[in-house]
């Protein structure tokens, strides 16, 4: 091997790990470069989908529970927020980050317990639980698709969508018996859910709630966060309605009935034409807009490693 190839070898091996590179021999895998997730996960579009998973996370009461007595979501929604989104980009895009990402969760959710509003015991890192969390990101993602994307999930893409989330939940440290292994298996534990415990939590009413005020986002350049904060309170308002309507539309329908959120046709016909500007404006960004940093820094070091080899 030349001196140059070796320097050019070196440098992709260090550029790898700092983007995050391969996981280590024993370590679950993140979804497959050039996967599903590989393209979704990362992209803009899919931030109109995270209210909507949230909130059916927390219409579980265990879940709503630990949320409300341990969380900042009420001081620090945006922060909360921003350091959340962090999170779910590594699952897929972090290589070895992937698997300590998933550790450093399972250690904040380590002290997280006590009781829920029927008076049941609860601890975060229940499989019970912590799966329900996970599990929500893939009917979302699916139901979403027939407003964002260009045509509704085939059978096989289902599948293929679904062995992916498979292996983000192994990054988590759920362990396969904790999940349903198919999609066949998934929706009547799916339905099961729905029946017998979501409901209409406290928390998840406080996130689709339009008159409780949320603290202006901190971040930017001075002006602008001076800015903003002087206009929120004219802001809030309108921010407030839009994330409802989001929330709300981009849940699965039984989802929505299950926790006792109305929708009509006419909110229905909105989202339709939403959803038909972003599907057009999306695909037409420059990758580096199109994606958040993350993930295209990972998308950019993968092309580069496979131009290289």
């Amino acid at each position: 091997m030349s001196r140059v190839s070796r320097v050019s070898r070196v440098s992709r091996v260090s550029s790898e790990s700092e983007a995050g590179g391969r996981p280590r021999p024993g370590e679950p895998e993140p979804p497959p470069p050039g996967g599903m997730l590989w393209d979704l996960a990362g992209e803009v579009r899919m931030l109109l989908t995270l209210p909507a998973a949230l909130t059916m996370q927390v219409a579980h009461p265990a879940v709503g529970a630990g949320v409300d007595e341990h969380s900042v979501f009420r001081t620090d929604p945006w922060g909360r927020g921003e350091r959340s989104l962090t999170s779910v980009q590594l699952w897929v895009y972090g290589g070895e980050r992937a698997a300590e990402e998933g550790r450093r969760l399972r250690r904040l959710h380590r002290d997280i317990q006590g009781t829920d509003a029927h008076g049941r015991a609860y601890h975060a890192l229940d499989p019970a639980y912590y799966s329900w969390v996970h599990a929500t990101g893939f009917p979302v993602y699916r139901h979403a698709q027939r407003y964002l994307g260009s045509r509704p999930y085939s059978a096989d893409e289902e599948r293929r969508l679904y062995a992916e989330w498979l292996q983000v939940g192994r990054i988590l440290g759920i362990r396969d018996r904790d999940m349903p292994g198919t999609p066949e298996e998934f929706w009547p534990y799916y339905r099961r859910i729905l029946e017998e415990e979501l409901e209409g939590t406290a928390v998840a009413r406080e996130l689709t709630a339009v008159d409780r005020s949320v603290p202006p986002p901190g971040g930017g350049p001075w002006p602008v966060r001076t800015a903003v904060r002087l206009l929120w309170p004219a802001l809030w308002p309108s921010f407030a309605r839009f994330r409802r309507f989001l929330t709300i539309g981009m849940m699965p329908p039984d989802a929505r009935a299950a926790v006792g959120l109305p929708w009509t046709p006419r909110q229905e016909r909105r989202l339709r034409r939403l959803g038909r500007a972003v599907r057009t404006v999306v695909p037409l960004l420059p990758e580096r807009l199109r994606y958040l940093p993350l993930a295209y820094a990972a998308r950019k070091e993968h092309r580069r490693g496979r131009a290289e080899d």
